[in-house]
């Protein structure tokens, strides 16, 4: 339900009155296309993660280490990707193609990953048992193995940089613009939609892959794909499809160019002060924010400047205010951006996981749980949190303030942050544990809470991660504000692959038995997961002082009269 003008509204009403603004193109009837698309590209790549280590080791005879490193790199580009895409997008591809040729690229990695199953010389051979060595792949095999890794991350990087945003774009007429409920909603629901694809390919498709071999179970992922790229173009005449103009990457090199060819021109705060802005933009002068930027938009003399259309003689010398105002929006979030990437990091650690399960009682009754089906109490965690938040405590407490309220997303990243804190202690103190019995004796469920502790931290801070970015970017960086969760996910698999490596190297010194063993009896993976604890704690600390330095949202200003914020 949302507030309109004094009325209640319900979502699905305001879906069928936005479809009313514009009957051809957009509104909410494209929506099941757009998420239902990203929906079966995660059921694919993420129905391949879990029990990929558990491939690479037994397959491809890849030590713990190596064979996590492969995977730490693998999810990094999959997350960078998205980034390349939203240029490419932003620039000339608009998001419409880009989400078209992704799945179609994405499709084809899947399959080529599906041939190293089904084709003897792409992987190496069996190891004879009494061999004290690994067989470990050749050269060309290693390559064949990481191309099509390297395909599906490209592929996945290309529906995932527009997904979201295209999807928002279909609902920019109307009241979608200027209703938070909507965006929020919007928002949400988005990630419900692909967490329960998570759920789905965390029990289905690897069930499986564990009862019918890897060439079934790798075939699923690329026939799902196969389906995405059928669901997606099935719809393509009732698009919005905003094209591609010019390149942030370009605008933003050109504003730091301006700023210090300008360098010297003296800022005043006078009103007299001329400005370059795009023909239409309103008379408002640039923040007082990273002054220094402001230098790029100053016009010194109107007659060499610019031309008599308004328009920059030089671009690399003079920007408009609405390019330096995008620039520094950016720049703003950064910090804060930066402060999940530990969050992330503590997401990031399935492989272990998965050894752990697979060390412990997995029976239930008569049915053995999956060993890497353990991440969809991490999934349904989201969803559970999601339902809470949206459907339980915005409308009670909207009910009970007799307005409506909500949490702010600084808040909810803050508490999110906080919880991964917690989940790594339980995981610690649960592996401490399972260390001190007999493995095979302990039942696994004990892993439930720290699988739940991670969806519920991982729901309450990448959601609002993903509003924030949307709020406080202009609508023209939106492709941007849709990769920046991705590229916090990269970089964080980058921190978490040094991290191990660190890890397993000082651990492993004066020919000990290093943390991060092959054998995970004889590992110390409780003293890995304090070290990650650790870590969360050092930054919740630098979470709040980003956190204090941001000053208030774009929203708070905006909606202070009508919203409640705590």
């Amino acid at each position: 339900m949302i507030e309109e003008e004094g009325e209640v509204v319900p979502l699905l009403e305001l879906g069928s009155r936005n479809n009313e603004v514009d009957n051809n193109k957009g509104g909410f009837r494209t929506l099941p296309f757009i998420i239902g698309t990203e929906g079966l590209e995660k059921m694919a790549t993420f129905g391949l993660s879990p029990n990929m280590t558990v491939y690479l080791m037994g397959q491809y005879h890849m030590g713990m280490t190596t064979a996590s490193n492969v995977l730490f790199f693998w999810s990094s580009a999959t997350n960078f990707m998205p980034i390349i895409w939203a240029i490419i997008a932003d620039s000339f591809l608009g998001q419409f193609y880009a989400i078209g040729f992704g799945s179609i690229i994405c499709f084809v990695g899947l399959v080529h990953l599906w041939l190293t199953t089904v084709i003897p010389n792409a992987k190496p051979p069996p190891c004879d048992e009494s061999s004290t060595h690994l067989c470990s792949p050749s050269i060309p095999q290693f390559v064949f193995l990481c191309g099509s890794l390297g395909l599906i991350s490209i592929g996945a990087g290309g529906v995932r940089s527009s997904a979201l945003a295209f999807g928002a774009n279909q609902l920019r007429k109307g009241n979608f613009k200027k209703t938070l409920c909507v965006k929020d909603s919007y928002f949400s629901w988005y990630y419900v939609s692909y967490t329960f694809s998570i759920l789905i390919a965390f029990t289905c498709v690897i069930y499986i892959q564990d009862n019918l071999g890897w060439s079934v179970g790798f075939a699923v992922p690329a026939l799902l794909m196969l389906l995405a790229v059928f669901v997606y173009f099935s719809a393509s005449s009732w698009y919005i499809n905003p094209d591609g103009k010019t390149s942030f990457v370009t605008n933003f090199v050109k504003v730091i160019v301006a700023s210090y060819r300008n360098r010297h021109v003296k800022l005043s705060d006078k009103t007299d002060v001329l400005y370059h802005r795009k023909n239409g933009s309103s008379n408002i002068p640039p923040s007082r924010k990273l002054r220094f930027l402001n230098k790029a938009c100053v016009v010194k003399d109107p007659q060499w400047d610019t031309t008599a259309n308004g328009i920059a003689t030089n671009s690399s010398n003079l920007c408009t205010v609405d390019q330096v105002e995008e620039l520094k929006s950016l720049l703003r979030v950064i910090p804060i951006w930066s402060s999940g990437m530990i969050m992330f990091v503590n997401v990031s650690q399935p492989s272990f996981l998965v050894l752990q399960a697979a060390s412990m009682d997995r029976k239930i009754s008569f049915f053995e749980f999956p060993a890497a089906s353990f991440g969809l109490f991490t999934v349904l965690s989201v969803i559970i949190w999601v339902i809470l938040y949206d459907r339980v405590f915005l409308p009670l407490a909207s009910k009970v303030r007799g307005r409506r309220v909500g949490i702010n997303s600084r808040t909810r990243m803050g508490f999110g942050i906080f919880l991964s804190f917690i989940a790594m202690l339980v995981t610690a103190a649960v592996e401490s544990k399972r260390r001190t019995v007999v493995a095979a004796n302990m039942s696994a469920m004990w892993l439930v809470p720290q699988y739940c502790l991670t969806g519920f931290a991982e729901a309450s801070n990448a959601i609002a991660q993903n509003e924030f970015y949307f709020s406080e970017l202009p609508r023209s960086m939106w492709c941007i504000a849709a990769t920046l969760n991705g590229i916090g996910l990269a970089l964080a698999n980058l921190v978490a692959s040094f991290i191990l490596n660190c890890v397993d190297v000082i651990s492993k010194e004066g020919k000990r038995e290093s943390w991060i063993s092959n054998d995970i009896d004889k590992g110390h993976y409780d003293y890995y997961y304090l070290v990650l604890a650790g870590l969360s704690m050092a930054n919740m600390v630098y979470f709040i002082v980003c956190n204090s330095a941001y000053g208030p949202l774009k929203g708070e200003r905006n909606l202070a009269e009508e919203d409640d914020e705590f």
